[in-house]
């Protein structure tokens, strides 16, 4: 059973920065690609960044290139996006997810994706 934990979300202040966690068990961890999504009521789910198995590939929404920063542990089967420059546009919840595949042709597809967290919810007031 994987299980895909997000934790480190809040209510913050435009400029301030977060750091989200996510948790993973069940699966072999540094064996598949991860990605962060997020979701704001009313819209769809939208990438934000996605990492290799290993690393070695980084991808960015263009929202949020040079803002944010995706990485991994896979010593602590560990997934993190660090937040900067939060603006309230950034406003969403925000999911982790395991790929479907080790190496997924396209990682900023919804699709490419088979394990999803419960989400944290980010807000960032003006």
């Amino acid at each position: 059973q994987v299980q895909l934990v997000e934790s480190g979300g809040g209510l913050v202040q435009a400029g301030d920065s977060l750091r989200l966690s996510c948790a993973a068990s069940g699966r072999a961890f540094s064996s598949y690609a991860m990605g962060w999504f997020r979701q704001a009521p009313g819209k769809e789910r939208e990438f934000v960044a996605a990492i290799s198995r290993r690393g070695g590939s980084l991808y960015y929404a263009d929202s949020v290139k040079g803002r944010f920063t995706i990485s991994r542990d896979n010593a602590k089967d560990t997934l993190f996006l660090q937040m900067n420059s939060l603006k309230p546009e950034d406003t969403a919840t925000y999911y982790c997810a395991q790929s479907l595949l080790t190496d997924p042709p396209d990682p900023l597809r919804v699709g490419a994706y088979r394990y999803w967290g419960q989400g944290t919810q980010v807000t960032v007031s003006s």
